[in-house]
């Protein structure tokens, strides 16, 4: 099957019924291959799953053609699938079998992917080009559409998921987050300058039993005008390189261009109170702080959380995506060659890393009259995925102590965050500890260093007293001045509610002392 040529949607439901009646699922597939093979086949390993598959059941069909993409007997395949109606669409093709006995191949990858509730979804895309793929990624062909990999399903992760009325997937690929969206939004729009890559969305939404998109072809926000959204979703191609050759990862924009005109045009069109998150690589200039670059791409009246994820520097960030496109199996003087622009590049921006991580927007009436939270930050450890509702609660604790002086928060009833944990660091039979940390068990699973007056006042906190009486028993017990600690307190109370560790009670702002 030729590039502009993909298969027809009309019959998908029947597929689907096949796919689901021979349980290819995300978990019929653990079951079936194991979980040695299963985590072979997502390093593009396929001998494990070959030998787990040499069964004549409807699932060993299915995942030798879909999976491994390998050639299967039309006798087999008919027994899996509707194969004449297949053939027809276009799902697969007719080859020459052993023997002169007919034989069938898959036009396209197939791959069972798992809904945040257990739904059974099936994500669309080129051969080979799925994480876990039968021939890994390694393309170079420019109009290539990938499937599911790390930077899609974290991104479904960390989006907001609660029921809005528009969402926007621009740059949707294989239509990954299209899909989630379509769980929750009344309305889903789908954008790509990639025409293919429409199409492959709306293979991927019929194949999991969705509704279907608005598909609009164009770059950036042009395809939408000026519409508005509840919600914005980009994994776009923030790949910072020298050139556009790849249209899945390149940006086509100087350095990174794409994600600064992505996140600061974002701003015209979010609905009040709607969000807008994105993956996004951002450049480490010489000379200038990376926080600051990234401050100035949040758009006027919207709130920003950035968190920046991971940091490599120049020549491993251009090795890392000169061996995603196969260039390093490439003659070695073209690859050196290659490898030498991607460094004139960054030489000339005066950048010596490239940093990659998450920017979440949120419209809002403070932002609007002046009154902006951006927070900026580093956070290399692990998460508890998904973050979704972590990152509404980020910007709600931020509502919360926008409007919040000393004085209210020393009036204000907190509760201890579930999951968290004090653990005491020191030597062995010490007296007392040399710190104490707070730790997180959930979500961001953040650590941080507290005194003994913060570990005390978190540890007692259970909504059912004011913040000031809290800090006067502490001061009595400590022997501390009460007056003193209440105007020292303030500022750490703060940090353990921006953080999440400690949570405002219910109306515990109205309660007084």
């Amino acid at each position: 099957m030729s590039k502009s040529s993909l298969p027809a949607p009309d019959h998908a439901a029947g597929l689907r019924e096949a796919l689901l009646a021979a349980d290819f699922t995300a978990d019929g597939l653990l079951d079936r291959l194991g979980a040695p093979a299963y985590a072979a086949l997502a390093r593009s390993e396929t001998v494990p799953a070959l030998r787990a598959t040499r069964g004549d059941s409807p699932l060993d069909t299915l995942v030798r053609l879909f999976l491994l993409q390998r050639p299967v007997a039309e006798e087999r395949a008919r027994a899996a699938l509707p194969l004449e109606v297949c053939v027809a669409d276009g799902w697969l093709t007719p080859v020459g079998g052993a023997d002169g006995e007919g034989a069938v191949r898959a036009c396209v990858d197939v791959r069972p992917y798992g809904g945040p509730d257990g739904e059974d979804w099936f994500i669309v895309s080129d051969l080979g080009c799925a994480v876990g793929g039968a021939g890994g990624i390694g393309s170079r062909e420019e109009g290539v559409v990938l499937g599911v990999g790390g930077a899609s399903t974290t991104l479904a992760g960390i989006t907001v998921r609660t029921p809005v009325a528009s969402a926007l997937d621009l740059g949707t690929g294989s239509g990954i987050q299209a899909l989630h969206a379509a769980q929750h939004a009344t309305r889903v729009t789908a954008t790509d300058l990639n025409p293919r890559a429409l199409e492959f969305t709306r293979l991927t939404l019929a194949l999991s039993g969705a509704a279907p998109a608005d598909l609009r072809e164009g770059s950036l926000y042009e395809p939408v005008g000026a519409e508005t959204f509840d919600l914005i979703v980009s994994n776009p191609p923030f790949v910072i390189s020298p050139g556009a050759r790849l249209t899945y990862r390149d940006g086509g924009m100087g350095g990174d261009d794409l994600c600064r005109t992505l996140v600061q045009q974002a701003g015209d069109h979010l609905n009040e109170g709607g969000y807008a998150q994105f993956l996004a690589n951002w450049q480490h200039v010489e000379g200038e702080e990376w926080q600051d670059r990234l401050r100035s791409w949040v758009p006027y009246g919207c709130d920003a959380w950035i968190v920046q994820r991971e940091v490599q520097d120049v020549t491993q960030y251009a090795e890392l995506w000169l061996r995603d496109s196969g260039d390093h199996r490439s003659d070695p003087a073209e690859y050196g060659e290659r490898y030498a622009a991607w460094l004139d590049e960054f030489e000339a921006r005066g950048a010596t890393a490239v940093g990659f991580g998450w920017i979440t927007l949120r419209k809002s009436a403070a932002a609007a009259a002046g009154r902006p939270s951006v927070v900026v930050e580093e956070w290399p450890h692990a998460v508890q995925q998904p973050l979704g509702q972590a990152v509404r609660q980020h910007f709600a604790r931020q509502d919360y102590l926008r409007d919040q002086d000393d004085a209210a928060l020393l009036a204000g009833h907190f509760v201890l965050a579930a999951e968290v944990v004090q653990e005491q660091v020191g030597l062995p039979g010490a007296e007392d500890p040399e710190h104490v940390v707070l730790r997180q068990h959930r979500g961001m699973m953040r650590a941080t260093k507290v005194d003994a007056v913060a570990a005390g006042f978190a540890g007692v906190c259970d909504g059912s007293l004011p913040a000031g009486r809290i800090l006067d028993a502490i001061a009595q017990l400590m022997a501390e001045d009460p007056v003193l600690l209440r105007d020292r307190t303030p500022q750490a109370i703060r940090l353990l509610v921006e953080e999440g560790f400690l949570e405002p009670a219910p109306g515990g702002e109205t309660r007084g002392e």
